[in-house]
């Protein structure tokens, strides 16, 4: 099982307290550390300080050494196809290569209102989606790209400096396995998300994502299939024992979502000491 810190920096998180956690996830052999992309706080406190993902990332990428960062998810209402691509090829340069992008069609209407962001319907949003998707894949694989879509269009354009990473950098979609997620992540994604399932709602989404995958001659094994959970609770035990649960429901990849710190240092070591990798030595956590 491959692990990720989760973050909602939107409740009132500072830069230095998140570079706290993401240091103590690297420290502690977490693959990755992940924080929500939002600008207004989702439990009505709007006064609450929100940074910004992509700048918080960038400081992060120099700032950090091993650990891989990205976004769950940032919403393609906030920034044009073209905008995400050119943002995250550069903090992929500055990471060494080390960001992921998860992409998401946007939820939060206050959000939108507040800031005076277009929020389209849900339907118009995916189709947006599909079209940023093909966009950033797009402009970060080819030399010059031209697209004309529905919602957006470029022409011959060329997104320089690619990204460091190889064809591209990992490619998310997130949500709730329905049936748009799930083609959208067989066709484009690197990995799909689910957000907080039981293990026993997990294995029927994947068999979806399986078949969208065969429909489109896609291998299916090729795309990562993960989930955003809670931070378990209990002892290192019951915490094991949650983990090999979603494991054996076909996933690959958790994302432990700590909210706005509510997990110390202390705690993140303990988990990394216990179940992310229990063999390394106290020196090296």
């Amino acid at each position: 099982m491959r692990y990720a810190l989760m973050v909602e920096p939107q409740e009132g998180m500072t830069y230095t307290a998140q570079l706290e956690l993401a240091l103590a996830a690297e420290a502690a052999g977490f693959e990755a550390f992940f924080r929500s992309d939002h600008w207004l706080s989702l439990e009505g406190e709007e006064e609450r300080p929100a940074t910004d993902a992509w700048a918080v990332l960038a400081g992060l990428a120099r700032e950090t050494r091993s650990i891989r960062l990205g976004t769950l998810v940032s919403p393609i209402t906030f920034r044009l196809p073209a905008a995400i691509a050119k943002i995250v090829a550069t903090v992929d340069e500055m990471s060494g290569g080390r960001v992921e992008l998860g992409l998401g069609a946007g939820w939060h209407d206050p959000e939108h209102e507040r800031f005076g962001i277009p929020y389209p319907p849900l339907g118009e949003r995916f189709e947006r989606l599909g079209e940023t998707l093909e966009i950033v894949l797009g402009l970060w694989t080819r030399p010059r790209f031209t697209f004309a879509g529905r919602h957006y269009a470029i022409r011959d354009a060329a997104c320089e400096p690619k990204p460091v990473q190889r064809p591209h950098p990992p490619l998310i979609v997130g949500g709730y396995g329905k049936p748009k997620t799930v083609a959208l992540a067989a066709r484009y994604a690197t990995e799909l998300n689910l957000d907080s399932p039981v293990p026993d709602a997990c294995p029927p989404i994947l068999a979806r994502l399986d078949e969208a995958c065969r429909a489109i001659g896609r291998d299916p094994a090729t795309v990562v299939r993960s989930a955003m959970i809670p931070w378990p609770e209990g002892s290192p035990e019951a915490q094991a024992a949650l983990v090999n649960a979603y494991q054996a429901a076909g996933l690959g990849r958790l994302y432990l979502n700590v909210g706005a710190g509510t997990v110390d240092r202390a705690a993140i070591t303990a988990f990394g000491r216990a179940v992310v990798a229990p063999g390394r030595t106290d020196e090296t956590l």
